[in-house]
C-alpha cells in the first residue's frame, strides 16, 4: 500500500474554545493538561498517488479525542478506515508507530529499516521488509520515511482515491485548549461608587501543539462534555514561530445556540505552553454599591419550635465586604479583581473572586474579604417563654464598630430560627426588608464610633405542632 505523507497545516486554522474553569490550565508549566475543551479546523494539502495508500497526518495535539477525528478529502478519496496513533509517555517515537523509519548508528551508518512497531526505554524495534523484527539499541539517530516527526499525536488514513493534489479538510475536537475571562474594576473615588470595568479573555493553551496565525472564536457557556481520565503527556519543547499581530478590534459577540460567541478579530499565535490575553469589551465606567454586611444564621427552620433558653446563641462575627453592579454587556465567568487608589496614587487590590455566567442587565455580587476596620458583637438581650400561651419572646443587640476613617452604612442580616411563625415585636429602627425568613437593617455608622441595634421578635405556635 502507497504511504503518502502530509507535514504541514494550512495557515489561518480556525479554533473554536470553549469556557474552562479548571486553574490548572492557566498555570505556568510545559505539559499538556487534560482540561478544557476547543474544536479545530484546519487544512492539509496533498498529493495522492492514485488507489489505495495511507495518508499520514502528524503534528497533532497531544490531547487529541481520538473518537472525534473527521477528516474530508472533498471527494477526491474515500475513507477506508483511520488510526489515530498518541506519543503518550513514550514521546516523539511513540507517535509514529506503524510507520516507515531509518535507524541509524553513531557512525552514520544505517542499522535498521523497515516499520516502527515498537518503543521501549533501552531501543526500537524494527519489522523489516521480508517480515523480521530487529531490536535496535545504542542508536544515534531516527528518520522517518513519512511525516516529519513531530511530537504530538499521528492521524493514519487509510484511502482509496484518485492521483493527483486533494485538499483535506480536517475537524478534531481536544483538551488543553481553553478560556476564561479576566476583569480589573478599579474604585473611583470614596464618595459614592463607580467603577471602570476592563474585561479580557485569558486563552490558556496545553495541548502539545503550536497553532500559529490561528482565527479564533471563544464559547460561553457550559455545555456538557463526555470526559475521560486522561493524564497529562510527556512533551518536547519547540521552537516558537513569530507571533501573529494581535488583535484591533473588540471580539463580535453573537448568540451560538444556548450559548454566546465571541469571534476575534484578525488573527493570533497560540504557542503550545502559553497564556494569551486579548481585549474582551472595551473599557467602561459603572454605577455601583459598596456593602458591609454582617449575618447571623441562614434561612432554616427546624420541625418543631426550638423552647431551649440556650438554642441560636451566636457571639457575633467578621463583616464581609461586598461590591455590587449591574452587568452591562453579558459577563461570561471569570475572575474579577477589584482596585482601589491608595494616597500614594498606586492602585492596590481589595479582593477578587470567581463571578459566574452573567447576562446583560442581572446583578453581579462579589465577596471581597473581611473588613478589617469594621466588627460586630451580637448579644442576647431578652428571652421569656409562656408554654401554656405558646408565645416565646426573644431579644437581640448588635454592636457595630467602625475604626476606619469614612463613615459606612453596615447591612445586618437576622434570620429568626427558633420557629417559622414569627413577628417583629419591636426594633430600635425600620427595617428594611422583612421576608419569612430574614430580617435586614441598614445601620449607619460614623468613622471611628460605634452604632448599636436591637430588636425582639415574638415567635407564636400551635399544639399540634409542638
Amino acid at each position: 500500500m502507497t504511504i503518502v505523507a502530509t507535514t504541514i497545516a494550512s495557515a489561518d486554522p480556525a479554533i473554536t474554545i470553549y469556557r474552562s474553569d479548571g486553574d490548572g490550565l492557566f498555570e505556568a508549566g510545559n505539559q499538556p493538561i487534560a482540561d478544557g475543551h476547543a474544536i479545530v479546523h484546519e487544512q492539509r494539502a496533498l498529493s495522492l498517488t492514485g488507489g489505495r495508500q495511507t495518508v499520514v497526518i502528524d503534528g497533532l495535539p497531544t490531547m487529541l479525542d481520538t473518537e472525534a477525528v473527521a477528516i474530508d478529502f472533498g471527494g477526491a478519496a474515500r475513507v477506508l478506515g483511520q488510526r489515530v496513533v498518541s506519543a503518550g509517555d513514550g514521546g516523539l517515537l511513540a507517535a509514529h508507530r506503524g510507520e516507515s523509519v531509518q535507524v541509524f548508528g553513531t557512525d552514520g551508518k544505517p542499522l535498521a529499516d523497515g516499520m516502527l512497531i515498537a518503543i521501549d526505554g533501552s531501543g526500537v524495534g524494527i519489522r523489516g521488509a521480508n517480515g523480521r523484527v530487529s531490536y535496535v539499541r545504542d542508536y544515534a539517530r531516527v528518520e522517518f520515511a513519512e511525516g516529519s516527526g513531530l511530537p504530538g499525536s499521528t492521524l493514519q488514513v487509510a484511502v482509496d482515491g484518485k492521483a493527483g493534489a486533494a485538499a483535506a479538510t480536517l475537524t478534531y475536537p481536544t483538551s488543553g485548549l481553553g478560556w476564561r475571562a479576566a476583569y480589573s474594576a478599579l474604585l473611583l473615588g470614596n464618595d459614592g461608587c463607580r467603577m471602570r470595568l476592563d474585561a479580557l479573555a485569558t486563552i490558556a493553551n496545553r495541548s502539545g501543539r503550536d497553532y500559529a496565525g490561528a482565527k479564533l472564536k471563544l464559547i460561553a457557556g457550559s455545555p456538557n462534555f463526555a470526559k475521560y481520565d486522561r493524564g497529562p503527556r510527556v512533551m518536547m519543547m519547540k521552537a516558537q514561530a513569530a507571533p501573529a499581530p494581535a488583535p484591533e478590534g473588540i471580539p463580535e459577540q453573537s448568540s451560538l445556540g444556548d450559548y454566546r460567541s465571541y469571534a476575534i478579530d484578525g488573527n493570533l499565535d497560540l504557542p503550545d505552553a502559553s497564556v494569551t490575553q486579548v481585549p474582551l469589551y472595551a473599557g467602561s465606567e459603572l454605577a455601583c454599591e459598596r456593602r458591609w454586611l454582617y449575618e447571623s444564621g441562614n434561612a432554616w427552620f427546624p420541625a418543631k419550635p426550638m423552647l431551649e433558653r440556650d438554642a441560636w446563641q451566636n457571639g457575633g462575627g467578621p463583616v464581609q465586604s461586598q461590591l455590587l453592579f449591574v452587568a452591562a454587556e453579558n459577563l461570561p465567568a471569570g475572575n474579577l479583581r477589584v482596585l482601589t487608589r491608595d494616597k500614594d496614587g498606586r492602585s492596590e487590590l481589595l479582593g477578587e473572586n470567581r463571578i459566574a455566567d452573567v447576562s446583560k442587565g442581572r446583578d453581579v455580587q462579589v465577596q471581597l474579604g473581611t473588613a478589617f476596620d469594621l466588627a460586630a458583637k451580637r448579644e442576647r438581650t431578652a428571652f421569656e417563654i409562656d408554654r401554656g400561651a405558646r408565645r416565646m419572646d426573644e431579644g437581640f443587640r448588635i454592636t457595630l464598630t467602625n475604626n476606619g476613617e469614612y463613615a459606612r452604612t453596615i447591612t445586618v442580616r437576622e434570620h429568626p430560627n427558633r420557629w417559622r411563625g414569627w413577628t417583629l415585636a419591636s426594633s430600635s429602627q425600620k427595617p428594611d426588608q422583612q421576608t419569612p425568613d430574614l430580617l435586614e437593617f441598614r445601620v449607619a455608622v460614623p468613622a471611628n464610633a460605634k452604632a448599636v441595634l436591637d430588636y425582639t421578635v415574638r415567635y407564636n405556635w400551635t399544639a399540634a405542632e409542638e
